[in-house]
């Protein structure tokens, strides 16, 4: 499932990263000069409507990944998703819609304050410190978002599984989730998410506000003087 996973992380940021470079400053910033509340709906709406169109691909990989189904293929599984109809296929986006707008929102908010504070205390004094401060800024962010979305990660897991009984609708879900592991439940494979959020934002975002900065100083040295 590496592959699948890939294709659905590229096609999920890209556009995403798209969306805020669209809000970037003409002055030359290399950061998205938002308000706080703009932060917060541009992560949002952006996650959401990537989330909705890449909802078979999150149903596909929860699927394939457990042990419940025993598909031959991707094609197969794929097929026995698409006939199950809309519900099969975007089964879970509500919760998964819960997790994404607050995870981006909350990730761009934190890093940018952050960033901006780090840089205060400790200002970048080469491309290799400007580029520990993102990373670092980042992982932070994506560490506090993921603990603060996480329930809903299990809730949208447990759904796009488990397709009827105790795990119909989004509010029996919670209620089954409840019953079975109270508080913990809902925390349950945070370690993992945490770890795979916490690198890929580091190493994501660093690479994304050098290639900004790299564009922005190729802009600067084609500029007529």
């Amino acid at each position: 499932m590496t592959g699948l996973n890939q294709v659905r992380t590229a096609l999920a940021t890209s556009p995403y990263f798209a969306a805020v470079r669209q809000n970037a400053s003409s002055q030359g910033s290399v950061l998205p000069k938002l308000t706080t509340q703009g932060n917060l709906l541009a992560g949002a709406a952006t996650r959401v409507a990537v989330g909705f169109v890449l909802n078979p691909v999150s149903v596909l990989k929860a699927r394939y990944e457990s042990n419940i189904y025993a598909y031959d293929s991707l094609a197969s599984s794929f097929a026995s998703i698409v006939r199950s109809g809309p519900s099969g296929l975007f089964r879970g986006f509500v919760a998964s819609s819960m997790r994404d707008a607050p995870y981006a929102g909350l990730f761009i908010v934190c890093y940018e304050g952050i960033k901006r504070e780090a840089s205060s205390a400790l200002p970048p004094s080469s491309q290799a410190s400007s580029a520990m401060i993102h990373s670092g800024s980042a992982a932070t962010a994506g560490a506090i978002a993921t603990l603060a979305t996480h329930p809903f990660d299990v809730i949208k897991t447990k759904m796009q599984i488990y397709t009827g009984g105790r795990y119909q609708g989004l509010a029996g879900t919670i209620r089954t989730v409840w019953k079975q592991r109270g508080t913990a439940g809902f925390f349950d494979g945070a370690s993992l998410r945490l770890s795979r959020k916490i690198f890929s934002s580091a190493i994501g975002w660093a690479v994304y506000e050098s290639a900004l900065l790299f564009i922005h100083t190729q802009d600067q040295l084609r500029a007529p003087i």
